[in-house]
């Protein structure tokens, strides 16, 4: 059996200021390291043999500061782009409300909320499981199979992607379904990947 830990960053900046970040590397707000501290504080007595995040920082500090506040022994994190935030394009830097405005709430809905309709020269949903799902398949899964206990942070849409895939929820279901900020969620799995149990910690 191994046990996988996902968990979305603590509070960015742009999240702050309601403001679609997707792959701009903005920091974590002052909030969000101490989201990400308390992340730490549920994950003690945990072990990972593994750890990765995504390419962009806020991640990547959010997993440095919670595995260090759980007091885990240190690991060499992987950073992969494969595992950011899906890409918003020509959103990216725009206040959430002003670009309701400007497009129309029923359209920045569909955009934000569609399976597969992307915003112009960004991502939908569909494109960004088609990144991730491949590199966690061929990365992660073998150590999960062989037993090891993995642990990701990243963001909402990439961790829909994965949560979609292991708790096999349709499109529908995943887009209903919120991800906090720096709430882990911790899966035990069998050797084939099957969930034997999922919850928040």
């Amino acid at each position: 059996m191994a046990q996988l830990v996902i968990f979305r960053h603590g509070q960015s900046l742009w999240n702050l200021e309601n403001k679609f970040t997707g792959w701009v590397d903005v920091d974590l707000s002052e909030k969000g390291v101490e989201e990400a501290k308390n992340a730490g504080l549920k994950l003690n007595g945990y072990a990972f043999d593994y750890a990765y995040a995504s390419d962009l920082k806020r991640a990547q500090n959010t997993l440095t500061m919670a595995l260090k506040s759980a007091g885990h022994a240190p690991l060499k994190p992987v950073y992969h782009k494969a595992l950011n935030e899906r890409m918003y394009g020509d959103l990216e830097g725009l206040d959430k409300s002003e670009t309701a405005k400007k497009y129309g709430e029923d359209q920045v809905k569909i955009w934000r909320r569609s399976f597969d309709i992307p915003p112009p020269n960004g991502e939908s949903l569909k494109d960004t499981a088609a990144r991730v799902l491949p590199y966690f398949e061929s990365e992660i899964v073998p150590k999960l199979k062989a037993g090891k206990n993995v642990v990701i942070a990243a963001h909402g849409n990439s961790l829909r992607a994965l949560i979609m895939y292991l708790e096999k929820m349709t499109p529908d279901e995943i887009l209903e379904f919120e991800i906090g900020t720096a709430q882990p969620r911790l899966y035990e799995l069998d050797d084939q990947m099957n969930v034997l149990s999922v919850k928040n910690l």
